[in-house]
């Protein structure tokens, strides 16, 4: 799915008006019929809603939004700015509501004197996706004091004084939904922390939007959609053998650390790789022998790793556990002068990379890194937001020529053409050590079926976290292991193989 941004959210409505061609009022009414019939059928156990609405079309949309909601059998108020006038569609749609004797028009000020029971819903439709300033003055007051409310809290399109495309101003107010009902594609600011977490559970609603505009436009920004991940996804073929499937080696584990190397290595097997090796130090032996017997131990030293040999017909996933011991690091880094080939680099192995920038340009080019946000400030600079981190990481792809996984609740895949990929599975269970250890065994594994490296990526962090949501269904965010995910694994493989079987 194409991410854009808010003047090409505009244009997209206009080359619908223009070319279904439908009036903006028509659309206005798509629009809130999609929402009404989202919050009907959701909240069927709260009956009273109230519908705080702006002057411009946003406001629009939540007056149509009222109407249609009163007319499935909800109680309806509605609050706006009287001392305002409406955009030209807006006051048609506050006209209209002139039938409806049931539906009750307040000022802002009434909020004060107004009865929010505990099953009230609150509809915020006060600015849209044109915003560009910092909210002040009466707007500010509202929504401060609807904020402090306990009342679940819905905003239509864009919450209320969150910019689309950008960062909004430290200190700036807010709407803080709990659902935002935004229409036909993602936005950006939807996807990183510092925004993010004003909208709530992000609901993406079809208006029927023109797709000879969605096709034509251009964009470097993309959510990982199912239909995407559905197009990568190559399903095990009946007449195969372990040899089709690839050799995988993990590099991992030290004194202490046998626990990531482990969990990659379970990781990797899990993920279907056909012979899946554990280059290791000797303390992890017995571990790594019991834990996983389907895997094959290599050597590499007695505490600590202190010799890379990968054979050349292998896909190599290093860094698990592995520390940053001078003699690993030494022997890292040569290894790094010598291959090649493609590489997913993770935790320690990214920390000895960034010791010197000299080192960087030692990645393979095409290779996949995964680090998390500190690990990626170690390797390229600080950035004041994670907007700029993005940008930076776009940069760098470009420069090395390789694949950055930006570990993130949305993590990002950025490639070496600069196009960013937002991840939307997962969830802040995963905020535990030996998660990313989980990531790097997927990777090494898709990567070592002949996946692309981009596909790679793509199905990877996908996949991840769609094992983490099963995870937490099961066991909760608090208490989901990293392991647990790894067991979930197999539900991923049934729910993709079911989604691409021909259909009959």
């Amino acid at each position: 799915m194409k991410i854009l941004t808010a003047e090409q959210i505009r244009k997209w409505d206009r080359f619908t008006i223009e070319n279904e061609p439908v009036s903006s009022i028509q659309l206005m009414e798509r629009a809130a019929q999609a929402c009404s019939n989202w919050i009907s059928e959701n909240c069927k156990n709260h009956k009273k809603i109230a519908v705080f609405c702006g002057n411009g079309n946003n406001g629009g949309d939540g007056l149509a939004i009222a109407r249609m909601l009163y007319l499935k059998g909800f109680d309806v108020d509605i609050f706006i700015d009287s001392s305002q006038k409406f955009s030209e569609d807006a006051a048609v749609n506050f006209k209209k509501l002139r039938d409806f004797s049931g539906i009750y028009s307040k000022s802002f000020k009434d909020i004060d004197q107004y009865h929010f029971d505990s099953k009230t819903i609150i509809v915020d439709a006060l600015f849209g996706t044109g915003l560009s300033r910092k909210i002040d003055g009466e707007y500010k007051i509202l929504i401060d004091k609807l904020n402090e409310r306990n009342n679940i809290k819905i905003s239509i399109d864009v919450p209320s004084g969150l910019f689309t495309d950008s960062l909004t101003e430290n200190n700036s107010t807010i709407f803080k939904a709990d659902y935002t009902l935004s229409f036909q594609c993602w936005k950006k600011s939807f996807l990183h922390s510092e925004t993010g977490k004003y909208t709530g559970k992000v609901i993406i609603l079809d208006i029927d939007l023109s797709k000879e505009y969605i096709s034509k436009t251009k964009t470097s920004d993309f959510v990982i959609d199912d239909s995407l991940v559905e197009s990568i996804f190559k399903p095990r073929q009946e007449f195969s053998h372990k040899g089709t499937y690839g050799r995988a080696i993990l590099v991992a584990g030290s004194y202490g650390k046998m626990g990531a190397a482990v969990l990659s290595t379970k990781s990797a097997l899990r993920t279907g790789t056909g012979l899946t090796f554990t280059l290791a130090p000797q303390c992890g032996y017995e571990i790594l022998q019991t834990s996983c017997p389907e895997a094959m131990f290599i050597e590499g030293g007695t505490q600590y790793i202190e010799k890379f040999e990968v054979e050349k017909d292998s896909v190599c996933g290093i860094g698990p556990g592995l520390g940053t011991r001078p003699e690993t690091e030494k022997s890292f880094l040569q290894f790094l002068k010598r291959y090649s080939r493609p590489l997913i680099i993770d935790a320690d192995a990214l920390n000895i990379i960034s010791k010197d920038d000299k080192s960087l340009p030692l990645i393979p080019q095409n290779s996949i890194i995964t680090p998390h946000p500190k690990e990626f400030e170690r390797l390229f600079g600080s950035t004041k937001n994670s907007f700029k981190r993005v940008e930076l990481a776009r940069k760098k792809a470009k420069d090395l020529q390789i694949y950055i996984v930006l570990k993130d609740h949305h993590t990002q895949v950025i490639t070496p053409e600069g196009n960013v990929y937002y991840n939307v599975t997962g969830n802040s269970g995963l905020a535990k050590g030996g998660s990313g250890d989980i990531l790097t065994g997927i990777l090494t594994s898709f990567l070592a079926q002949g996946y692309s490296e981009k596909s790679t990526a793509v199905l990877g962090v996908w996949f991840h976290g769609k094992a983490a949501d099963y995870a937490a269904e099961k066991y909760s965010k608090e208490a989901m292991l990293p392991t647990d995910v790894i067991q979930e694994f197999g539900n991923v493989f049934e729910e993709l193989t079911r989604r691409t079987a021909p259909k009959l």
